[in-house]
Order: C-alpha cells, then structure tokens, then sequence
C-alpha cells in the first residue's frame, strides 16, 4: 500500500488534482463575486412596491411615511439600547427597514433607517404613486389633480389617464427640446467657432482682406439666422412644455406642485403586474445602458461613459499595436542578441511593473504640457489663450495608455516570433526572397495570434485604468461626445467620461450615498461586460487567424 502511494506521488497526479482544484475554487470565487455584483447592481432597476405606515415616535408621536424599502437587516438589541432607544427584555435582535422615503424636497432626506417595531398599520395601497424626476429624486404621493396653465382639467379617477396622456406629450417634447439644444444650436454654435477661428488665424497671418472678410461675415450672418429660427422654436416648445402641472399630496398630507417638464416617469407599483414589471425593467435598464446621467451621476444613465471607454480603448489599440510590434520585431530579428539587446529587454520587463500612476504624471507633464503646448503654438495660434491640444484629452490619454501597455505587446510579440522555425525562414530565403518579404509575407502572418495575444492583455488592463486618466483627459461629466457629426468628427482634443472613473466619482464624490451604491454596483459589472466583449472580439479574430496559419506551421 505505501509503495502504491509512493508511486501515485511520483506519478504527479496529485499535483494535477490541487492544479484542477485551485483552478475551480478561482472559478468559483470569480464568478461569485461577479454573480454579488450583478444581483446588487441590477436589482435596482425592479419596480419595488410601496409601503406605507406610521412611524411611531418616542414620545407616542405618529407619522405617516411611504417609501421602498431598499433593504432589510437584524441589529443587536444592546445596540439599539446604546442609542437610547426602548427595547423588551429578552428580545436579542430587531429588524429594521432602510427606506427610500423620496420627497427630497419637501422632507430633506430621501432614506432613513427605520426599526420595524416602529411601524404601525404597514399596507401597500393601490393608489400610491412614484414619480421619477429630472431634479430631486423620486415623489411618492398620492395624485389630486391634472392642471393645464393653472387650471384643474381632471381630478378623482380620472387624473390617472390624463396625467399618463400628457406625460407622453411632455416626454415627446423635451425629446425635441434636447435635439434642438444638443444637435441643431450646438452644430450651430460649433460652426460659429470655426469661423471666429478662422478670421483670427487671417489676421495673424496678414490676408484678412476685406473680400475674405466678408465671406466670412455673410456666414456668420447665415448662421445667425439659423439660429434665430432655432431659438424661437424652442422658445416655443418650452412654452409648451412648461403648460401641465400635478397636484400630489404626500404620505404626511403635504401638497406639493411638479411641472410635467420635470418628470421622466410615473407608476403605481404596488398594481403592477409580472409582466408590467418585467417591462419596466428592461425599459430602466435600457435607459441606464443609453441615456446621459442626471442628478450628480446618482440617476439616469451612462453611455458617455460607455461610449468614451470603448472609443478610447480602440484609439490605444490604434497606437499600441504598431509600435510593439515595431519594437519586437526589432529586438527579435534586426538587433545583435548582446549584452545591449538583453539591458533593453529587462527595461522592458521592468516598464510592465511601474504603477500606472507613474504614466499619469509623466503623460501629464511630457504629452500635456511640453508636446501639446508646442502643438499649439505651431498648428493653432489663433485659438490663444485657450489651448486645443495644451490640456487633457482623449488623444493624450489614449497615448498614455498605451504607453503603459506597449511593454506587454513588445513580451507577446516577441515570444510569437520565437516560436516560429528557423526552417521556415531558411526556406523563405532559398526562394529568393529578401529578409524583409520574409519578414512581411511569412514570418509576421504566423506570428498574428502571437500580436492578439498581446492586444488582449493590453485591453484588459488599458480598460480598467483609472488613476492615469485621472491626469490626462477623463471627466466627471463630458458636455459632448468626443465623435459627433461635426467636422472633424473625432475631437481628439475634448475630454471625456470612462466607466472606471465614473464609478470611483459615484462611489466616491457623490453627495447620496445610499442612491449612489447600487449605480456602483451596476457600472462596476457594465465595465466588466464592456470589457469582456472587447476581449472577445480580439480572441474571435486571434482564433481566426490560428486556423488561417496553421498549416504553415511545423
């Protein structure tokens, strides 16, 4: 028996049990941690229903509150006895209730700690209604009265429909409001500056002559007149869009006003069936995943920092991919294998492990302030004192990033050019072909995967730095999109929002905490979706270019 054992021993096949074994347990733990994630961000977009009851006080007092209740915990009773609170012998533990009372406005604080033993008379009613704000957070009320231009227009059982009719008509009209603002006035305005820039950058050269002067006033004069039309269509629709108000009354009898203008949604939870629910949910989520935030990032949605991400995780492909490859191509096939070669390698390997907030600063100091600066003075004089390239930006930031993931594509790259046989280049070489066709047409091709390989890597650490970009080019909110319609399209020179950064501002920054943590939550997994897919669209492509070359290799 124990010469078996040795033999099992000697066999390795426990090493290969505890491998298998530590490979499940990281299993496990990964996907546990991104289950927690998941289940504690998304849960949030679930129409939850509405409680109501009285709070009563310590000295017998009664208040009618109303909210969702975010979340249940048991708390030591000797702790609620500290806080000089009443508690029954004998009782160890009480449940209490963190409840998103809404109403910021009027009470000042949208959640409270709520001891369950407090509550009297908890019910759900039917009527209760929660309004979903542009400012403010959400209202929980009951609904009184539709009013156009100051004017009750229905009332009882039948404010519900009206009020659902012209919330639609509200939200049709603010879609309007924001094409007009965001994309007819801003084109506008975008237009407006080029031209100013345009005569500076004569004069500063001396051919402001009156013709081309002119040219240029009968375009500002053109885009003036746009603009008038624009101006006094949304003067228009803000008159219309202001019109219809509601009255609602709260759990505690207070009456408060809100402008149709101001609200994004109203519905009855506690009504709402399976499938109405099921609805709103993908509709919150999908207007998480596409729509602009609100209310200091703690509301709305997040595609900017989406769309920024994923813009500047392409632009630091763009430019870390030649230059690595450039670099190991070099160290592998062009440069004499000598003590130099070896010096320049460890300089890189060592480049790998230098805390990313090391390439912040140096992007900051070298790229910013030196390389921009100059950029500035020979390219946009006109645009002085303001600096176009001279301050943080999506280029510098994609440069700086890719700066900090060069040195894992110069490791990959080159571990792929060593792989390939030196018989194939030989071969290549008797054909008559010159290094450097060898080089391109046979030995670079095989060596593909070997570049993905790298890339892959770059993208999964480029997209989740957050610390570098801190310095070079990322914001808390972005005005525009870095991509737009106007010429040039891509404005290299706009700063941007990044999934990382927007949830260390939200987790963070953010003067509400409570409402801010489940956003935390969901970002945190978007930011991991969002990475995942850029991960698997480079292993699709290495994949494809594995089978496309495998019969080339030996």
């Amino acid at each position: 028996m124990k010469i078996e054992f040795k033999g099992w021993v000697k066999s390795g096949a426990p090493w290969v049990w505890l491998n298998a074994g530590a490979v499940s347990v990281c299993l496990i733990m990964v996907l546990g941690l991104l289950g927690l994630i998941a289940v504690r961000g998304l849960n949030h977009f679930w129409p939850s229903e509405i409680i109501q009851a009285e709070l009563v006080g310590q000295d017998g007092s009664r208040l009618s509150i109303a909210g969702e209740v975010v979340e249940r915990e048991l708390v030591p009773a000797s702790q609620i006895r500290s806080s000089g609170v009443a508690v029954a012998e004998g009782v160890e533990y009480l449940e209490r209730y963190l409840l998103k009372l809404g109403n910021r406005d009027v009470s000042g604080s949208d959640f409270a700690w709520v001891l369950r033993v407090k509550l009297d008379k908890e019910h759900y009613p039917d009527e209760i209604v929660a309004i979903e704000r542009r400012e403010w957070g959400n209202l929980y009320g009951y609904l009184l009265s539709v009013n156009e231009s100051g004017k009750e227009v229905a009332s009882g059982s039948k404010a519900w429909g009206t009020f659902q009719d012209r919330i639609d008509r509200a939200l049709d009209i603010y879609d309007d409001i924001y094409r007009i603002e965001k994309t007819d006035i801003g084109s506008v305005n975008y237009q407006f500056e080029r031209l100013r820039l345009k005569q500076r950058k004569l004069e500063l050269k001396g051919q402001n002559d009156p013709q081309t002067v002119a040219d240029i006033e009968a375009q500002k004069a053109e885009l003036e007149i746009t603009y008038q039309q624009q101006q006094e269509a949304l003067t228009k629709l803000y008159g219309e869009f202001t019109r219809d108000s509601i009255m609602v009354v709260t759990a505690d009898g207070k009456q408060v006003e809100v402008n149709l203008g101001k609200i994004v949604r109203a519905y009855r939870p506690n009504t709402m069936e399976l499938f109405a629910k099921i609805g709103f949910y993908f509709a919150k989520l999908w207007e998480f995943v596409a729509d602009d935030p609100r209310e200091a990032n703690t509301e709305g949605g997040i595609f900017p920092a989406i769309y920024g991400t994923v813009l500047m995780v392409i632009l630091m492909s763009i430019f870390v991919t030649p230059f690595g490859v450039v670099a190991a191509v070099y160290l592998r096939e062009y440069a004499k294998q000598g003590l130099i070669t070896r010096i320049v390698r460890i300089a890189v390997n060592n480049l790998a492990g230098v805390p990313s907030i090391v390439y912040g600063v140096f992007g900051l100091g070298f790229f910013v302030y030196f390389l921009g600066e100059e950029i500035d003075k020979i390219f946009f004089p006109e645009a002085f004192p303001s600096p176009t390239f001279g301050t943080p930006g999506l280029m510098w930031a994609s440069i700086t990033l890719a700066l900090l993931t060069v040195p894992v594509v110069i490791v990959a790259t080159e571990e792929g050019l060593a792989r390939i046989p030196r018989s194939v280049r030989e071969g290549s070489l008797a054909l008559g072909a010159t290094k450097f066709e060898t080089l391109w047409r046979v030995v670079l091709p095989m060596s593909s995967p070997a570049m993905m390989t790298g890339l892959i890597l770059a993208v999964a650490r480029a997209a989740g730095e957050v610390a570098p970009l801190m310095l070079v080019g990322v914001v808390k909110l972005a005005p525009s999109l870095p991509l737009d319609g106007n010429y040039p399209y891509l404005h290299l020179d706009q700063k941007f929002m990044h999934l990382g950064f927007h949830i260390y501002d939200v987790g963070f920054q953010s003067p509400n905490v409570e409402a801010a943590r489940p956003l935390v939550y969901a970002t945190a997994f978007l930011l991991v979706a969002v990475i995942a897919v850029l991960n698997f669209s480079a292993v699709s492509i290495r994949n494809h270019l594995r089978e496309k070359y495998k019969s080339l290799e030996v």
